[in-house]
């Protein structure tokens, strides 16, 4: 699988299926998916996501 060029470092992406905003950090190509972090409370979590699971979210106008 290749990755996904609709990605880049910064994003802000969710879950097609639902679950926080994560910050995308890069795509591992051992772990074949992209690097995405979010905080679960005060805790920073991560995970690996194939860019078909994700979606970008869009920033919301002022």
């Amino acid at each position: 699988m290749a990755k996904g060029n609709e990605f880049k470092s910064g994003d802000i992406v969710k879950l097609k299926s639902g679950g926080p905003e994560m910050t995308l950090r890069h795509w591992s190509a051992l772990q074949a998916g992209f690097e995405c972090q979010w905080f679960a409370g005060k805790k920073l979590e991560k995970g690996y996501f194939n860019a078909e699971s994700l979606e970008l979210v869009k920033p919301e106008k002022s």
